[in-house]
């Protein structure tokens, strides 16, 4: 599960404003490379939306299913808040939706339509109705 914990409003190179939701994963430990102590931390991501401000502020605690993931990206620069440190980076953090299984896939999609495939010979011909023999 992933919570909204913020959003921002930000402009598209055509000037036009949008807003994305900032998404946060739940809390895991890591092991600090330098101390050998453990410390808390969660993953962050964004996600742009459609929405105004005031359905993000009202969005704002909403859990989701999925898990923030971190996939492979063109190298980048980063600077830490903290130190003001500037690292590169080749890795950037996204939002990946928990598929549903309750949701029928493309291969179970075909048959979850078939059972509700409509068969002419169920409906009268003649405006009566009539028993059906199968």
């Amino acid at each position: 599960m992933v919570r909204i914990v913020n959003y921002q409003k930000r402009q598209t190179e055509e000037g036009k404003s949008f807003f994305v939701l900032e998404i946060q994963s739940g809390i895991e430990m890591v092991l600090s490379t330098k101390t050998g102590q453990y410390y808390a931390t969660a993953k962050k991501a964004n996600i742009s939306s459609t929405f105004d401000e005031e359905t993000c502020k009202a969005l704002l605690g909403t859990e989701m299913p999925g898990n923030i993931t971190k996939i492979d990206s063109d190298p980048y620069e980063y600077t830490i808040r903290d130190t003001g440190e500037i690292i590169m980076l080749t890795h950037r953090y996204a939002y990946q939706p928990e598929l549903n299984s309750s949701i029928p896939t493309n291969s179970k999609r075909e048959s979850f339509e078939s059972d509700f495939a409509t068969k002419i010979e169920t409906f009268s011909r003649n405006g009566h109705l009539a028993e059906m023999s199968i």
